[in-house]
């Protein structure tokens, strides 16, 4: 009988044994930043997809509300409660809670490395795009290092030394002198979709939606746009993940860091239909990035979470059946969303949505998640602890 049992427990070890062997690495990582999404903001999309696209109350689906994953995180920094996009992109990128306005520096000085670091070091192609410039706070905390996030000129300046396969966004803030060293160290730049077509070959490519700089300018102007109602030459999220998917494709996998940026543009001016489609356009984004997984289900891992909430939006009594025939339309080749340009919460308040700031709040923030590894995201965590996952899923040391 004892030998029965030594046989049996012995079986049972190796049968687990052999499970763990057998769950795949996420060979290929997607890490979708909305910028300033709470729980919220997701609702509120998705009963407008339901009454005004779909005809009926209810809630239509976002892409990543489909997840089988589900969980939520908590964003304070370091030195408040409420986040920026500094520390909170900081604490996803590296994490570390570090104090506002910091680009991966800790309050004691010290510099933090990316997990976009770690994948590129472990083999794998690295890609950091954005609907805003790539030297914006979120993006700029996968590769740079700063005391300040408005340091735009210094974050820029640490692009070409990355080594990273790919990047993508809208214009820049930090001005020009970047781009000759980038160029220097073998990075080649595309400016609009017809340029990118010509140059898409290029070993280490940087796309962005035109060139169009003008050093007067004290506000970017040329972010990457919707592609609902936009210029065919315009370039959208969805476009951008699919260029870095093409580009970073290849067997030793890749990490891609995608930011819906202006979800947050739009929240902090409680511009409704903004929020709205801003929303929509990151779905549209994971959408490209699960074709992907369906293709790799086994080795493909997505993460869609936010780095803080914007806005406090809530539904009171949502009516947004009409609300793209009512409202002021979006400029769909700029951001305005913080000149008053857009529909203020006291105009909003008939669609039956409410605003509580036009600033960040410390909410929990949603993560959704599939693929492999993804359930080590359910549950409440901090925002600390999901890079530390995502290297646990690729099976590298954080």
């Amino acid at each position: 009988m004892k030998k029965l049992h030594n046989y049996i427990l012995s079986l049972a070890v190796a049968l687990v044994a052999t499970g763990c062997c057998q769950q795949q690495k996420a060979k290929y990582v997607f890490y979708f930043i909305g910028d300033g999404m709470g729980f919220d903001c997701i609702s509120i999309a998705e009963t407008y997809l339901a009454q005004a696209e779909e005809g009926h109350n209810g809630m239509g689906l976002l892409s990543f509300s489909t997840f089988p994953v589900l969980g939520a995180s908590a964003t304070y920094s370091a030195d408040s409660q409420v986040t920026d996009s500094a520390a909170g992109g900081t604490a996803l990128a590296t994490g570390t809670k570090v104090n506002n306005g910091a680009i991966a520096i800790t309050p004691d000085g010290d510099t933090l490395t990316s997990i976009a670091y770690k994948a590129h070091d472990a083999g794998m192609k690295v890609g950091i795009v954005a609907t805003v410039g790539i030297d914006h706070a979120t993006p700029a905390s996968f590769y740079a290092h700063n005391v300040y996030r408005g340091n735009y000129a210094e974050i820029s300046s640490e692009v070409g030394a990355t080594g990273f396969e790919f990047f993508g966004g809208g214009d820049f803030i930090g001005g020009e002198d970047w781009i000759a060293p980038a160029e220097e160290a073998g990075y080649t730049f595309a400016f609009g979709k017809n340029d990118y077509n010509e140059k898409k070959a290029a070993e280490k490519l940087i796309y962005f939606q035109r060139k169009d700089y003008d050093k007067s300018r004290t506000e970017v102007v040329d972010y990457v746009t919707k592609h609902r109602d936009n210029n065919p030459d315009d370039i959208c999220l969805a476009d951008l993940v699919e260029a870095a998917v093409n580009h970073l494709d290849n067997p030793n996998g890749f990490f891609i860091m995608a930011e819906g940026s202006k979800i947050d543009y739009a929240a902090h001016a409680n511009s409704l239909d903004g929020l709205i489609f801003e929303t929509i356009d990151l779905s549209d984004a994971v959408a490209v990035a699960l074709d992907f997984y369906k293709k790799h289900p086994k080795n493909t891992l997505i993460v869609v979470t936010a780095d803080h909430e914007t806005g406090g939006p809530s539904c009171k009594s949502p009516n947004l059946g009409n609300i793209r025939e009512t409202l002021k339309p979006l400029d769909k080749t700029s951001a305005n969303y913080l000149n008053d340009e857009h529909e203020a919460a006291e105009e909003t308040s008939e669609y039956g949505i409410a605003w509580t700031t036009k600033g960040h709040s410390g909410e929990r923030v949603p993560i959704f998640a599939i693929g492999a590894g993804s359930e080590k995201f359910a549950g409440s965590m901090e925002n600390i602890d999901i890079p530390r996952k995502i290297c646990e899923a690729m099976g590298i040391e954080f």
